[in-house]
């Protein structure tokens, strides 16, 4: 054991770790491969990772945003506690080839979870494909990672959640080698890579004309639209969250948003991630002054709104909100790097109306023989939460079928 880190003797296919620094590096050719797992225990180190987690995020097809360094670093230092970090770290002669950032906690159960929290709308851990599907013997790097996994599971249950389909953590389910199990988590939204156009073209004839008026009113109003350069992004985010909290005035709002953490975490996260090409924002001026702003989280595959402002004269001034935005977030999602459009969590009314894919997100549960019983109790509970939901929407029908009645 260093001062930096914990090995993990993973199995057969874990070396023990190489003297001397890590550093970035090319990958070695697959015959001079040398896997070492490792975990990361401790925050400076975490934070040093930066450069070579960059490498291993652009490596990772599959990969989020919420998965890049400068959201996770960001969001551990706003929301983590110390001595539970717990990221797991797999080399290769000194080049990062995977990683799964997770961190301990206690309640309700001993788990592992990835570190991103509430405010992360996927999960998964990274994988550098090219370098494991290269050689005579592909997959060692992912066995490798699903060794150290089971390692850490013997004193905790791996609790995923949060889980796109087609996410990396899909292929470590499929190789592990203990008790697991598979829920549904949260229903999520999403829209193919198409120009607005081709978006409309999706709708029934009468609502689409009603949004290209719409597209049109904003036209006539003057409403300017400014992609924001990464060294103005934390003066617009501050512009953003004022907006933002100016919008639901008086409303119910996600109370998260507006706390001091939460400001820090974006302003200190987003700005590398604009920079890195991770995250766009975008401002909307009228006569001048913005009166909008949008935050819009970039991956090789996907983009996601994630949180907008707008102030009320807007509305006033008879724009429609979503419309304008809709279409700004195109220009990332259509055109040469094709992008779905991720309307994130949630199956909110507004969004239904651009007829949206359904992607329900997953939950990985994770067990050696020894941690089976949380398991056991984290199914039961999930069953329970479910069960008693289904209670409460039947009381509301009924209860608003009395009112209509």
């Amino acid at each position: 054991m260093t001062a930096e880190s914990e090995h993990l003797a993973a199995g057969p296919r874990a070396e023990p770790a190489p003297p001397g620094p890590r550093r970035p590096a090319t990958g070695p050719p697959p015959s001079a491969r040398r896997l070492t797992v490792d975990l990361c225990v401790r925050d400076d180190e975490f934070a040093l990772l930066g450069p070579a987690w960059a490498r291993l995020h652009r490596a990772s097809p599959t990969a989020t945003p919420f998965q890049s360094h400068a959201w996770l670093s960001s969001w551990w230092q706003s929301y983590g506690t110390r001595g539970r970090l717990r990221v797991l770290l797999v080399h290769d002669r000194g080049t990062l080839v995977a990683a799964a950032p997770l961190m301990r906690v206690h309640a309700p159960l001993p788990a592992l979870v990835p570190l991103g929290g509430a405010i992360s709308d996927f999960t998964d851990v990274l994988v550098d494909e090219a370098a494991d599907a290269a050689g005579t013997t592909p997959g060692l790097i992912l066995d490798a990672l699903v060794d150290g996994l089971a390692a850490l599971a013997r004193g905790a249950l791996l609790d995923l959640r949060e889980v796109r389909p087609g996410a990396c953590l899909d292929r470590v389910y499929e190789r592990w080698p203990g008790p697991r199990r598979v829920l549904d988590d949260s229903p999520c939204l999403e829209l193919p890579p198409l120009p607005m156009e081709e978006l409309l073209a999706r709708l029934p004839t009468p609502r689409a004309q009603r949004v290209r008026a719409k597209l049109r009113k904003l036209a006539k109003l003057g409403v300017e639209t400014r992609v924001v350069p990464a060294d103005d992004v934390p003066e617009a985010l501050r512009t953003l969250l004022r907006l933002h909290e100016l919008q639901w005035q008086g409303r119910k709002v996600t109370s998260e948003h507006l706390r001091p953490r939460f400001r820090e975490h974006l302003t200190r996260a987003v700005r590398p991630m604009v920079a890195a090409g991770d995250a766009v924002v975008t401002e909307f001026r009228l006569d001048g002054e913005v009166v909008a702003a949008d935050l819009t989280l970039l991956s090789d595959r996907l983009a996601g709104g994630y949180l907008y402002g707008a102030h009320p004269r807007l509305r006033e001034r008879k724009a429609d909100v979503a419309t304008m935005l809709l279409h700004a977030c195109t220009h990332h999602t259509a055109g040469d790097h094709p992008r779905a459009l991720s309307l994130l969590r949630g199956t909110e009314s507004y969004k239904q109306h651009w007829r949206p894919d359904p992607v329900v997100n997953r939950r990985y549960l994770l067990a050696r023989t020894t941690t089976a019983p949380l398991l056991a109790a984290a199914v039961s509970g999930a069953a329970a939460r479910r069960g008693a939901k289904r209670l409460l929407d039947a009381r509301r029908a009924r209860r608003g079928d009395a009112a209509t009645g």
